[in-house]
């Protein structure tokens, strides 16, 4: 009969160059370090859109564009704060190229909207 010969025989684990070191006698880091590996304060992502007013092409009527979302937000996200943005609002728009389309000459009421959500809001 043949002998198994056996494949899977424990290793020693590799050398780490980091297992000598100690973090004994080294001075605390700044504040702000310590709270953002808690949780306690995270590091805020540009939040800026910028607001535009559209006539051309569309029949005579107005609708506010919101522009220059951060490049953070996925497509999933996007479509979710539109969908979100016009139930809102009480309007009708869509998406196109990263950019959410609301009808109605309603900017100031698209400002306070964006403005609640912490973002930074430019134009009309």
């Amino acid at each position: 009969m043949n002998k198994r010969i056996s494949i899977s025989v424990p290793q020693q684990p590799l050398q780490s160059p980091f297992l000598a070191l100690s973090s004994e006698g080294l001075p605390e880091g700044p504040a702000d370090a310590l709270d953002s590996e808690k949780g306690k304060k995270q590091p805020t992502k540009k939040r800026r859109i910028v607001l535009r007013r559209e006539k051309s092409q569309r029949g005579g009527k107005t609708v506010i564009v919101v522009s220059q979302l951060p490049t953070h937000l996925s497509a999933t996200e996007i479509e979710k704060l539109s969908r979100d943005s016009r139930k809102a609002l009480g309007c009708g728009g869509c998406v196109r190229d990263r950019e959410i389309e609301l009808q109605g000459d309603q900017a100031d009421r698209v400002r306070r909207y964006f403005e609640e959500l912490s973002y930074e809001v430019a134009g009309p």
